[in-house]
């Protein structure tokens, strides 16, 4: 019993030193998160007492075994949103959606947009791309620009977060073991009434307590002619086709198609990477060569998007060599037990401890990852259903989404480009933020305790 005790207590000491040093290399030392996640994983195979020889192999077998599929899915998706930025499909959805609810209902239509526009496209890279179009709704209505600003941010936050295929939940979903299919259905119906509290009702409210303004008209030059925008049923399908096979598939496996033969094909096609690649093809044709692009230019618009989507593949990678670390070592199944006997839920820690990590060292994308990480050794082996483990992508995403403050870069990006000073950004930005990750986190225990 006392050798138990004192493995345990090792255990906990590798985990709590390893998330130190982690913290410790990203915030202080400023050291890449990449690297800083590799180091705290072997330093948690040190403390455990993991054979050295070991500790490299479980390093080698945790980053390999993570990126065959998301280095993959995460760089098809990049391609994508590239290509629809730079022929100006982000603004032909916003200008279709703004004609279709009118001026009145403007924030709700801006909300729309985040939401969809955000599934292909880069969080920050989308917002900045359609801030001209919240600026001039703010010159014409001479309303408060947060009035239009919270619930675009608000939509792209929620979409950023829940939904494959941008990369965090991709990464999440890998790491735990969850079905991609589940993880877009739970996500879509998690982020209606997510948006609805942190975009459209709070940005109502903050719009009548902050008055702000937006730029000269001089900020306003980078908005397409209408003329040259793409067809918006074409946008719509573009994004609509990897989702709809990804949940064809989904739906197929769980025996509501009955004919074999068809399900074959439909896992082939419905498959995240082929349904990705059919994407793919779609837009360079239909949004690339079709409106004039030579083949030349679509290759150097794609290879810079896999820039940004590089440094995600890495993290996820080292978050991967992370997570076989604790179920190399036993860490993950000792916390497993810690938990139980403590009686707190999965879905509930799962939730904290990407919050925590989120509020401490800042990136979304850190939290997410190091939070999965921690949850998959405890759902080795368990009886929880393909929703279920949908719910706790979800969970994990929400937690990693509160509380965005000044070790946040989005926490900038905002206050720069709606002119914010650092009181104003908190009690609009910061806000929002955690009230997304709040009710996103309500709507993910409803679905694991219903579904799971």
């Amino acid at each position: 019993m006392n050798d138990i005790i004192q493995l345990d207590t090792q255990l906990l000491i590798a985990v709590v030193v390893g998330i130190a040093i982690l913290l410790e290399l990203i915030l202080h030392l400023k050291i890449p998160a990449f690297i800083a996640l590799l180091i705290s994983s072997i330093a948690v195979g040190i403390f455990a007492g993991m054979d050295p020889t070991v500790i490299v192999d479980n390093v080698i077998k945790g980053m390999g075994g993570t990126l065959g599929f998301v280095a993959t899915v995460v760089g098809l998706g990049a391609m994508i949103g590239a290509i629809l930025e730079a022929s100006g499909g982000a603004q032909a959805m916003a200008n279709y959606l703004l004609r279709l609810f009118g001026e009145k209902n403007s924030p709700i239509a801006m909300s729309i947009t985040g939401f969809f526009i955000a599934i292909p496209v880069f969080f920050d890279v989308a917002f900045i791309i359609l801030v001209p179009i919240i600026y001039a709704l703010q010159r014409a209505s001479g309303k408060s620009l947060l009035l239009y600003a919270i619930p675009l941010l608000s939509g792209l936050a929620i979409t950023h977060a829940f939904i494959p295929p941008t990369p965090g939940p991709i990464a999440v979903a890998d790491i735990l073991g969850a079905d991609l299919g589940w993880v877009i259905l739970l996500g879509f119906l998690a982020g209606i009434p997510t948006l609805l509290v942190s975009g459209i009702i709070f940005g109502k409210y903050i719009s009548k307590k902050i008055h702000v303004a937006a730029p000269e008209l001089s900020n306003n030059t980078n908005v397409q002619k209408k003329a040259d925008l793409p067809n918006i049923g074409l946008i719509f399908t573009i994004i609509a086709v990897p989702i709809v096979l990804i949940l064809l598939n989904t739906f197929s496996k769980s025996g509501f198609i009955a004919q074999p033969t068809f399900v074959k094909w439909i896992a082939l096609v419905g498959h995240p990477i082929s349904a990705l690649l059919i994407a793919n093809i779609l837009v360079w044709y239909l949004l690339g060569r079709l409106k004039g692009y030579e083949a030349k230019d679509l290759m150097n618009i794609s290879s810079k998007s896999l820039n940004t989507a590089g440094t995600i593949i890495l993290l996820t990678g080292a978050g991967g060599v992370f997570k076989q670390m604790l179920i190399e070592t036993g860490a993950g199944k000792m916390l497993a037990s810690q938990l139980t006997a403590a009686g707190v839920g999965i879905i509930f820690f799962a939730f904290i401890a990407a919050a925590l990590i989120r509020v401490l060292q800042g990136s979304a994308t850190v939290a997410m990852i190091t939070g999965a990480g921690l949850v998959a050794p405890l759902i080795i082996n368990s009886s929880i259903s393909a929703p279920g483990l949908a719910a706790i992508v979800i969970a994990i995403a929400s937690g990693a989404s509160i509380f965005s403050h000044v070790n946040d870069s989005g926490f900038w990006l905002v206050g720069q480009y709606l002119s914010l000073n650092e009181k104003q950004t908190f009690r609009s930005w910061t806000v929002m933020t955690t009230l997304l990750a709040l009710t996103g986190f309500t709507m993910a225990v409803l679905f694991f305790y219903l579904l799971g």
